[in-house]
């Protein structure tokens, strides 16, 4: 059945606002040397993971990268081209999706008993849902933190099983993609082209 339409509409973010997260935000390769505060980061999470997911299982997992020694960890692990701004930026997060998300289904959807079981009839079912409401989540992540005013720096490139064992130890967890973030420094090139609406969308 369809409601029928009301006045109480919400109003669209201004302009700044589409600004800072989408026309103005630049994927950043090169840090200023200025810390990001824990309280931002748990405020960070806490804005990523209001984004819906299916039946709310939210199988998004993130690793904070922020000390020397764990960076010493991880920068082995990334591919030649990504060591150098991984090494910069104040802070890396690993941004992963939990195979086994079903068990904390009776948390996050306790109004369902037998939730779980939508997703976990087999390990291809369950695999397939994390990667979808994960990347999801991921999309959320960095809308999150340029909403909070901090830059990203969004990467593939990286061995992501030796990942995933070194900060996700004996956990049933794969590793979707890295982020740097941080304050980032003026992109050195104007932004790439975007495909037009013609040309990525259709209309039924």
């Amino acid at each position: 059945m369809v409601k029928e339409a009301t006045d109480d509409l919400r109003e669209p973010l201004d302009a700044a606002a589409l600004d800072t997260l989408f026309r103005d935000a630049r994927s950043i390769r090169e840090w200023q040397d200025r810390t990001v505060p824990m309280d931002l980061l748990r405020t960070l999470y806490g804005l990523m993971r209001m984004g819906p997911t299916a039946a709310n299982c939210q199988p998004a997992r993130v690793a904070f990268v922020t000390s020397a020694e764990a960076k010493a960890r991880l920068l082995p692990l990334m591919d030649e081209g990504n060591v150098a701004p991984t090494r910069q930026a104040p802070v890396t997060a690993i941004v992963a999706y939990d195979l086994r998300f079903y068990e904390q289904m009776a948390k996050v959807f306790p109004h369902q008993p037998g939730a779980a079981s939508w997703f976990n009839h087999t390990p291809e079912a369950a695999r397939e849902a994390a990667l979808r409401n994960g990347s999801l989540q991921g999309g959320y992540f960095i809308m999150a933190a340029r909403a909070l005013g901090l830059d990203c720096g969004p990467m593939g490139g990286f061995d992501a099983h030796a990942v995933a064992e070194t900060f996700f130890p004996g956990q049933p967890v794969e590793v979707n993609f890295v982020c740097n973030l941080g304050y980032g420094c003026p992109a050195p090139f104007p932004r790439l082209p975007r495909l037009d609406f013609e040309e990525a969308c259709v209309v039924y």
